[in-house]
């Protein structure tokens, strides 16, 4: 049962789906005050300005696709590689004295080479879509099938993602989250 909210001298907006209901007075406050002399004084312009034709809303697709890719750069250390100019990958020279290619760049939490961080980036956006896959489950139009393999290739994006990212920071840091 909705409980509605008792009437009164001023206008009330009051939404069922929102636990609070908000009161606006209908007396001018010191804002209504200012901008009344300040609108007295200056005018605004009547201008009529159109949206070019050759503008269109991007669709829900592009605006995803942007902000995904947006978020692997933005996770990825872009901005980091911009700024420090880090190596590709580094080397380490093995017991031999032979050089060795290295991807993760160890016992330095604030460093990275730009490798790592781009396939740091490629496993949280592999989890972040695992997510976005799970959610798309919830369509009620969807058979039973493909929910199943939804959720399941879901879960195992997550899953690996975690696992994998985990396995990134003990090759950072050895011994990481061990007892």
């Amino acid at each position: 049962m909705i409980r509605r909210p008792p009437r009164s001298t001023r206008s009330e907006f009051y939404s069922p789906t929102i636990t609070f209901y908000c009161r606006f007075s209908t007396n001018k406050t010191a804002m209504d005050t200012l901008f009344q002399g300040l609108y007295s004084v200056l005018e605004v312009p009547n201008l009529k300005i159109k949206r070019p034709s050759w503008i269109q809303q991007p669709s829900a697709m592009t605006v995803f696709s942007l902000v995904l890719l947006s978020y692997f750069l933005v996770t990825g250390g872009i901005i980091y590689d911009v700024i420090v100019e880090p190596p590709s990958i580094g080397s380490t020279t093995d017991e031999r004295g032979h050089s060795r290619p290295v991807a993760f760049m160890p016992y330095r939490v604030n460093g990275q080479y730009i490798l790592e961080g781009l396939a740091s980036s490629f496993m949280f956006t592999v989890g972040g879509l695992g997510y976005v896959i799970l959610d798309h489950t919830q369509s009620p139009t969807l058979p039973r099938l493909n929910r199943l393999l939804l959720i399941v290739l879901g879960f195992i994006c997550v899953i690996v993602s975690f696992f994998t990212t985990w396995i990134f920071m003990r090759m950072k840091l050895p011994g990481y989250l061990q007892n």
